[in-house]
């Protein structure tokens, strides 16, 4: 049984429910370099909803590696203190949300839902286990339950061709065909959305920096290899400069 006086974060695991997490990721927000607009989104929307104000449920959408779980993860280790809870659920279980509220709904907590990597591909309809939570039913949405959630695509599915041949233009408007309306209604259902995509190799120097902050280094050499390694990868994300610093930084003097 979690005790959320002294219980902070759960994973949901299908054959045991919801299951404490001992040793939490926490993160700095201050460790974030580069995502000031990011940031400030997603504290006031989940200052808001810890104060009891009008809060959205919150999709971080781009490129991957460019910080959407690691924010959460800071917004959620800047907050936790006040009463805010975090309970971590997969794609594949999303068929027990409802039970996941019906546990939560009189809690004296505030809780995120965190789906990572959120999306559904062609003909799945497992969104509709979101529902409960996001537009509620003859019952009410939970007051103290909101859902943040990422992933690499803006209306959260697969997006073909296919989907778009009902789409006309009458009078020099587009009217969707029915699949696409239906997508796009998915990703509205969060009212928040926050955009993350690849900075320059500026912004990116700038968060090698901030790794290598504690390591006496020449400059000059640390920023010609991190670019060589950014090209290599062909990515100039936070997660490769990341990467960089943990395989370097035994390396570069």
């Amino acid at each position: 049984m979690i005790d959320w006086t002294r219980d902070y974060a759960a994973i949901f695991k299908p054959n045991r429910g919801l299951c404490v997490v001992k040793d939490i990721d926490f993160v700095d927000i201050n460790s974030l370099v580069g995502l000031n607009t990011q940031k400030e989104q997603l504290i006031k929307n989940t200052r808001d909803f810890l104060d009891d104000k009008d809060a959205n449920h919150a999709l971080l959408w781009g490129e991957m590696g460019c910080g959407k779980s690691s924010l959460i993860k800071a917004v959620f280790t800047k907050f936790y203190t006040d009463g805010l809870r975090l309970i971590e659920l997969f794609y594949d279980d999303l068929r027990y949300l409802s039970d996941i509220i019906d546990e939560l709904r009189d809690s004296e907590f505030k809780f995120i839902i965190f789906c990572d990597d959120l999306s559904f591909e062609n003909g799945s309809r497992d969104y509709k286990f979101l529902k409960p939570l996001m537009q509620g039913s003859i019952e009410k949405p939970p007051r103290n339950v909101l859902i943040y959630a990422t992933s690499n695509r803006r209306h959260l599915v697969s997006e073909l061709k296919s989907d778009n041949l009902g789409t006309e233009i009458l009078d020099g408007e587009i009217h969707y065909g029915d699949a696409v309306q239906e997508k796009i209604s998915l990703s509205d259902r969060f009212g928040l959305w926050i955009s993350f995509y690849q900075g320059n190799f500026s912004e990116y120097l700038q968060i090698v920096d901030f790794y290598f902050k504690d390591i006496n280094v020449n400059k000059e050499l640390l920023h010609e290899a991190a670019k060589t390694y950014a090209t290599l990868r062909g990515s100039r994300s936070g997660r490769t400069a990341k990467q960089f610093f943990m395989s370097y930084k035994d390396r570069i003097k």
